[in-house]
């Protein structure tokens, strides 16, 4: 059996400033506001590219197998290079689940970038059937992969903000 490490992953490149994260944490909040509208659950998702500016995707929430990010980083994969990728950045205001955490992972995003924790949400929605959320934490998914996914959250400037759009949300169901 191979017991050499995986070969090295290239940098993902400088981290987006504070001022950037905002705005586009923002942005996917924006995006799960348009989920609403659209009579899905309050997540949006949103990539970036590598010059921490550009917007390449936007995706709503759609359902319960079809997350803004897993969708997200699905359409991603099939639209640029898993080297392009791996220098780009997902926002999204909630912290991804395991299942979108780990698409992301093998669509080779490199960055991911979240306000609000999976506990947070889970202490938002209770054991609420509709939104079923697992304990357990992007971190725990990134650290049990073979490529350095680097994962910047809770962003506690966006937190409050998030955590009250989807208290609002979830109180009504």
């Amino acid at each position: 059996m191979d017991q050499s490490p995986p070969p090295h992953e290239p940098s993902q490149g400088p981290r987006p400033t504070r001022e950037q994260m905002l705005r586009h944490l923002r942005r996917s909040n924006e995006v799960a506001q348009r989920a609403l509208t659209l009579g899905h659950h309050p997540f949006g998702a949103v990539l970036v590219g590598p010059d921490h500016e550009t917007v390449l995707l936007e995706q709503c929430n759609i359902d319960t197998v079809n997350h803004a990010e897993s969708t997200l980083a699905r359409i991603a994969a099939t639209n640029y290079t898993a080297e392009f990728l791996w220098q780009c950045t997902l926002y999204t205001a909630v912290e991804p689940c395991c299942m979108c955490a780990g698409t992301a992972y093998w669509a080779n995003i490199g960055r991911i970038v979240y306000a609000m924790s999976e506990a947070e949400l889970l202490a938002e929605t209770g054991r609420h059937a509709e939104n079923p959320t697992m304990s357990v934490p992007a971190r725990h998914v990134f650290d049990h992969c073979q490529k350095p996914v680097d994962l910047i959250g809770p962003v506690t400037e966006l937190a409050a903000e998030t955590i009250e759009m989807q208290r609002r949300f979830w109180s009504t169901r």
